[in-house]
């Protein structure tokens, strides 16, 4: 009788264990096949596949910082990085939607999936070229000192020790100004920190030398006034979260396309005049 019982759960742990392994690989879930058609093979993971499967590049940008991105008379949304951001997308074959937001929540907004790319001046340092992926640079500024007009204290970025001094939180103008000693108080962008120059709310403000020349061909009578200038220029490219993958090569072949094509100097002639890439 112990002999027959024993067999008989030798017989049973054979037919449970048959049934446990005898699926074919092409069942099992966990074979690489399975894997990849369950939503996270490497192809549904390249954004560049995504956007032009979807047919549409969503990019972040602020919309008040002209004359790089902003509204014009008539509300639409307009600028060079604007420009620069339509026709990348033009040459991937996709479809541009901008999505806007403030500078300091620009980054957040793109780690958080909310836009593929950022077009709006973001100078390149190391700090973030740990973090994120830029493309090849598409423009040259330098940073300059804005001050009201009469203001003796302040002639040279030197002077900045102990001054307030308002700027974009996370932007590098930001850091210039600290590098300097300079006290910050945060804006949401450039026009808050002319306007709080212009009410003697703070003392400086270091920005893209761009930005200003442009405001003030706007407004020649504005009570602001540019006292130096940095020596070094910095370079600003388009952002993408980092391993992006093939669509930064895109986006750098496209750049290149545009530049020996001739439509990026008739862009950067539109907005300034003169080739502002080198």
């Amino acid at each position: 009788m112990k002999k027959f019982s024993f067999a008989l759960l030798l017989l049973i742990a054979a037919l449970v264990l048959a049934a446990c392994g005898g699926g074919s690989p092409e069942e099992d879930p966990t074979t690489d096949d399975a894997a990849g058609s369950g939503g996270s093979s490497s192809s549904e993971g390249d954004l560049l596949a995504e956007v032009q499967e979807e047919g549409k590049l969503i990019v972040g940008t602020e919309g008040t910082y002209p004359p790089f991105t902003f509204h014009d008379d008539s509300g639409e949304l307009t600028g060079f990085d604007v420009e620069i951001a339509r026709e990348v997308g033009k040459r991937l074959g996709v479809e541009v939607e901008f999505l806007e937001t403030q500078w300091d929540a620009i980054f957040a907004g793109l780690d958080a999936s909310r836009f593929d790319m950022v077009a709006n001046q973001v100078g390149i340092n190391e700090e973030r070229q740990a973090s994120y992926d830029f493309s090849d640079p598409y423009i040259t500024s330098t940073a300059v000192l804005v001050v009201a007009k009469g203001n003796d204290e302040i002639k040279s970025f030197e002077d900045l020790e102990g001054k307030l001094s308002a700027q974009s939180l996370t932007s590098n103008y930001a850091e210039t100004a600290r590098s300097y000693g300079a006290e910050i108080e945060g804006v949401e962008g450039f026009n808050q920190a002319i306007e709080l120059l212009n009410s003697g709310r703070v003392e400086a403000t270091v920005n893209d030398n761009l930005t200003v020349l442009d405001f003030l061909k706007q407004r020649p009578d504005a009570n602001i006034e540019i006292v130096d200038e940095a020596d070094d220029a910095a370079k600003s490219a388009l952002l993408f979260r980092k391993d992006s993958g093939a669509i930064v090569e895109e986006a750098n072949k496209a750049l290149a396309e545009m530049i020996e094509d001739g439509t990026y100097d008739e862009i950067s002639e539109r907005w300034f005049g003169e080739n502002v890439l080198e």
